[in-house]
């Protein structure tokens, strides 16, 4: 919520969708299994080794051999086969999340072009491209435990082995302590085997965590380039002025501006209309009033204060703005109207709505005012819900709010 429009666009919606679910779930797998795992895998470790210490050679000759094969066909699996299908798992995720969105938000559009065939097969790739990848990576790490285990199995057979050798070979009066001792290093044996497994089996887990961690991480040292100033009002006697001096403007990233050297004042009371051909930077200019971007030079003035200079709180207090874009929050009729204003009853609601023409509408709904609405569902009512909240605004607020009409 503090990022400005570009730290948004450096990391895209589906992006940041992705890193606050699913690579947040990773790290708290990892947390939860990994920890008891981490904590308890060493203590057994270094237990069953002291408590094997000092007994036959031959058997902590094989032990030794087996735990090396181990470790070493965990490290070639993950670092070769792996690592590097974990690494791209949550780049793919990000483009599937992204491919959903768009069908989602778009779908009328897919609709009226007959294109449900064509964005199918595009989410159909996304899907099958993230599926391979995960059947790979689960594919090698369903082939290393039944190899662990028959390993384990091995040294067993081992151990038992090279005690019947022992035992062959030792005084009557040996062989007892013998078979006992090899009893006593076979469980233990497995006691280690375990704990490298499992040491092992995290370490298998590590790469796909510390890429989600990695990615989280981005985003929460991300600094917001826009720094807020400290005045919450403007100068006397310029209320309800906006004035542009020489601005200029261009995207992160672009090779051109898209604003060049604009100068114009809106003055109180003023109806101010900015015309041009699509893309030709009408939205870029109002987007600089309540300082969604900043300018590449030049300044925007409001009530005779550079927008730098004001706390973004209480800049975006002295504006009424229409989104290019109306959407619609989660919740009520009356809690959209009402949306940014906390003082709100249930009579200024209805008079907001019969203000909007849409008391006729609203009151056919089950509920009326209190009936439940999301973005994608009564998209009929989108345009009125916003306006009547700038109404609100202009009725809480008592401000002279000046007007952009764009004609597209």
């Amino acid at each position: 919520m503090r990022f400005n429009n570009e730290e948004m666009g450096s990391f895209s919606t589906a992006s940041l969708i992705t890193r606050t679910t699913n690579d947040i779930t990773q790290v708290q797998t990892i947390v939860v299994l990994g920890l008891q795992a981490i904590i308890k895998a060493p203590i057994l470790l270094v237990w069953a080794i002291v408590k094997i210490s000092g007994k036959q050679w031959q058997w902590s000759v094989a032990t030794a051999g087996a735990v090396i094969t181990i470790i070493m066909a965990v490290l070639i699996a993950a670092i070769v086969l792996a690592l590097p299908k974990f690494q791209i798992i949550q780049t793919l995720t990000d483009n599937l999340n992204r491919v959903t969105k768009e069908n989602l938000n778009g779908i009328r559009v897919v609709r009226a072009y007959n294109a449900e065939g064509y964005q199918n097969r595009k989410f159909e790739n996304a899907n099958e491209e993230l599926t391979g990848t995960n059947l790979f990576a689960n594919r090698v790490m369903a082939l290393l435990m039944p190899t662990m285990t028959f390993v384990s199995s091995g040294i067993s057979l081992a151990i038992y082995w090279i005690g019947a050798y022992l035992i062959n070979a030792a005084d009557m009066t040996e062989r007892l302590g013998i078979f006992s001792d090899m009893v006593v290093f076979s469980s233990y044996a497995m006691q280690i085997i375990m704990a490298f497994t499992t040491l092992s089996m995290m370490f298998i887990m590590l790469p796909r965590v510390l890429v989600s961690a990695r990615r989280i991480n981005e985003v929460l040292d991300t600094d917001v380039h826009m720094k807020d100033g400290t005045a919450d009002q403007g100068l006397k006697g310029q209320t309800g002025c906006v004035e542009f001096r020489d601005v200029s403007f261009r995207y992160p990233g672009a090779g051109e501006d898209v604003l060049h050297h604009i100068s114009f004042t809106a003055g109180k009371g003023e109806t101010v209309a900015i015309i041009g051909a699509t893309a030709s930077g009408k939205s870029s200019l109002v987007n600089l009033i309540p300082r969604f971007y900043d300018t590449e030079s030049g300044e925007v003035l409001v009530d005779g204060v550079n927008v730098r200079d004001y706390d973004s709180a209480a800049l975006r207090e002295k504006i009424g703005y229409v989104s290019q874009h109306a959407v619609l929050f989660s919740g009520t009729v009356a809690s959209n109207v009402a949306y940014g204003k906390k003082d709100c009853d249930e009579t200024s609601v209805s008079a907001a709505i019969d203000t909007a023409q849409g008391t006729e509408f609203v009151g056919k709904m089950p509920h009326t005012i209190h009936a439940s609405v999301a973005q994608g569902s009564c998209h009929e009512i989108t345009g009125s819900i916003f306006m009547m909240n700038i109404k609100q605004q202009i009725e809480r607020k008592n401000q002279e709010i000046f007007r952009l009409i764009f004609d597209q």
